[in-house]
């Protein structure tokens, strides 16, 4: 998440374990109609994590709004913003405004709060069905870096992979590649039993926050106005869009996450992505826009000297 709020600090050393069963991660307490809570004992901070992971976020607000539709109805589209970082120290309140109620149509409006400040918004929409009309390459970069703490940010980024309850396996990763081949990313939940559809799309929602802005990546290094960057120094969510294309796709089975970066700029980056199932039927499309800020390389006259 974006904005640091004045007067909260989080220990950037007081990691939050990821839970590897993402019920644990959508954990939700119902305190009224249109009220619900995240327990602080399920919220992450990923490594270098300003706030709660906003994956994790997103999925539980939208399970939130899930909650209060009728079981007829299916999200087919969300978007969102993320306002301030999320304290994990901190309960999550998610109020859901009914804001429409219609026969084919439902939309919702979710208000993420914490100390009474908003830290998240998202509107959901909702229909009624119509008829059919990456571990080893962290542990690579860690061998083969020299600074120690560049060694154990990678590490510990492993380390989160082995621990998350999300599954992922390399198609096609974006190191290495030209900037207009998209990175490919096989993912699937660590055991879980067959759950419902309105589940499955909060478990998508988690997944669809992994690795994607880091898409933005090669378009801000790949770009010759930016050729005296040296790496990403800064990249936070903005803002994230989902539209769900499919009512009866499976998390628990591998879902191929395709993404990559249109254009990055003015110290912003958007990034698209697609899911397929394995019969190769597209069952989502994301979109999200982020902070992406380069690192400048040092010239000899900018190093320290004594």
């Amino acid at each position: 998440m974006a904005i640091p709020v004045p007067g909260d600090t989080i220990d950037p050393h007081a990691h939050q374990i990821e839970h590897q069963l993402i019920t644990a991660s959508l954990e939700l307490e119902k305190l009224d109609e249109n009220l619900f809570r995240s327990p602080t004992k399920s919220l992450w901070v990923p490594a270098r994590g300003r706030g709660v992971f906003g994956g994790q976020v997103i999925s539980q607000a939208l399970l939130a709004a899930s909650k209060t539709v009728r079981d007829d109805l299916h999200c087919h589209s969300l978007h969102c913003y993320f306002l301030l970082n999320a304290n994990p120290s901190i309960p999550i309140l998610y109020y859901v405004d009914r804001v429409r109620e219609g026969r084919s149509y439902a939309t919702r409006g979710v208000k993420a709060v914490q100390k009474g400040r908003s830290v998240f918004a998202m509107m959901v929409s909702f229909s009624r069905l119509e008829p059919e009309g990456p571990v080893d390459i962290l542990q690579r970069r860690a061998d083969a870096v020299s600074d120690l703490d560049r060694k154990a940010y990678l590490l510990r980024i492993k380390q989160d992979r082995i621990n998350s309850p999300i599954e992922i396996r390399i198609a096609i990763h974006g190191e290495g590649t030209d900037k207009h081949t998209p990175a490919m990313y096989w993912m699937r939940a660590r055991s879980i039993p067959k759950f419902d559809a309105p589940f499955q799309k909060c478990i998508l929602a988690y997944i669809s926050d992994l690795n994607f802005l880091h898409s933005v990546t090669r378009a801000v290094l790949s770009n010759p106005a930016n050729s005296n960057f040296q790496g990403m120094g800064m990249m936070a969510s903005l803002d994230h869009s989902l539209w769900f294309y499919d009512h009866e796709f499976d998390c628990s089975e591998w879902v191929l996450f395709v993404m990559g970066s249109p254009r990055a700029g003015l110290g912003r980056g958007v990034v698209q992505g697609v899911f397929y199932d394995q019969s190769g039927k597209l069952i989502a499309v994301a979109a999200q826009e982020g902070v992406a800020r380069g690192v400048l390389k040092r010239s000899e006259s900018d190093k320290p000297k004594l």
